[in-house]
């Protein structure tokens, strides 16, 4: 507030290292209050949480063609207030990332700059009519909480606690701490891979976690199906323990 050097705030929507969805309404009324550019990164979360850019007063939303879209990686996309990009103008500081520049090009032709990327782009749409199939972003977003509801709830019965609480929990991701002192994630995760499910390692540097997703074509089935597998091995590590 008394520094008015800053003039943007970026922040990072869905933190895929824990899980955690951050408020950005709460945090975007702060940034307008004081008359701030506000950057939101939801790369792990457009798509897949019902959000309405203009209303939380984001200028720009930073996105990708895969993650809760569901298409595959190749490009990544802006939505842009325009007069905040027009004050792009001239002052990129490398080509690849002119996004006023960018912008320009797609106005005249609807096309990027150079190569464009056919076939993430044909992906991408073809991505967008499913996700208007299942019932557009709220849908998506009840598939992917009931996923995240039914993983913390069977996994908690069976020694693997959350690293998050269910307030800060994002439905796209799901960090989970090791049941006890000397469990072995790579043996875990190779049981896991064994039967057809490939999970993530943890990326936090003060406690011993793994990350499951909750996004893609996955159902209800396919993580009644995942618990099951993982009592199955908590089973047998508890009788050879």
């Amino acid at each position: 507030e008394n520094d008015s050097t800053i003039t943007h705030v970026a922040i990072v929507h869905c933190e895929t290292t824990t899980g955690i969805l951050n408020p950005i309404a709460e945090i975007g009324s702060a940034v307008k209050e004081l008359n701030k550019t506000f950057i939101v990164d939801a790369m792990s979360s457009f798509g897949g949480v019902p959000m309405d850019v203009s209303a939380l007063g984001i200028d720009y939303l930073i996105s990708s063609a895969n993650k809760c879209i569901q298409g595959v990686p190749g490009f990544g996309f802006v939505i842009a207030r325009i007069e905040e990009l027009e004050k792009c103008k001239g002052r990129a500081r490398s080509v690849a990332l002119d996004l006023y520049n960018q912008w320009e090009v797609m106005k005249l032709d609807g096309k990027w700059r150079f190569t464009s990327p056919t076939h993430v782009v044909a992906a991408f749409a073809k991505a967008l009519e499913e996700l208007a199939e299942e019932g557009g972003i709220h849908a998506r977003y009840e598939r992917y909480a009931n996923n995240n509801q039914i993983l913390r709830s069977r996994l908690n019965a069976f020694g693997f606690n959350a690293y998050i609480s269910k307030e800060l929990q994002s439905p796209i991701i799901t960090t989970f701490l090791f049941p006890y002192e000397g469990f072995s994630f790579e043996h875990f995760y190779s049981a896991m891979k064994k039967a057809g499910f490939v999970i993530y390692p943890g990326k936090l540097t003060d406690v011993d976690t793994f990350r499951i997703g909750n996004i893609g074509d996955i159902h209800e089935g396919d993580m009644t199906t995942l618990c099951k597998v993982i009592e199955n091995y908590m089973a047998v590590m508890n009788n050879e323990g």
